[in-house]
């Protein structure tokens, strides 16, 4: 299962990024990244990934009490800890100390992951001793949909 995501994950480098988007090689932003690797691998998004999960601001220093997009991965996936990432595990990063988490990738083999540079589109880059600092939560896929 883990290489079938880091495959899925691949086939959308070089989408470019669109603001709550999930068109491979059209656009995407890191949410809607991971609802179309969710779609090659697992099947149709549950509701928790179309439903519960509000449009969200691009504010990377939004706080507030709720982690919406952590409370949809649990919904969803299985919680894992950070010690445990592997290939094909999900992060989510908290951007800025305080605020939520609001972005999210994809791990790689060989310290790297992918996700969707608001920039760049989506990319596979080293996790960096400053991306690692930002891990908030991590997730794996299920084996099937829940």
């Amino acid at each position: 299962m883990p290489a079938r995501i880091a495959r899925a994950a691949r086939g959308w480098i070089g989408t470019p990024y669109h603001d709550q988007a999930s068109l491979k090689g059209v656009g995407c932003d890191c949410l809607g990244l991971l609802r179309g690797v969710w779609r090659e691998v697992i099947g149709p998004e549950p509701l928790e990934l179309t439903g519960p999960v509000p449009p969200y601001s691009r504010d990377w220093g939004e706080t507030g009490s709720r982690e919406v997009l952590c409370e949809a991965a649990r919904a969803a996936m299985i919680e894992i800890t950070i010690a445990e990432v592997r290939t094909g595990d999900v992060l989510l990063f908290r951007m800025i100390a305080g605020a939520v988490a609001k972005h999210c990738g994809i791990m790689m083999p060989n310290g790297q992951f992918i996700h969707a540079s608001d920039r760049i589109g989506v990319i596979d880059e080293p996790l960096s001793t400053a991306w690692r600092r930002r891990i908030a939560f991590a997730f794996r896929f299920p084996e099937r949909r829940p």
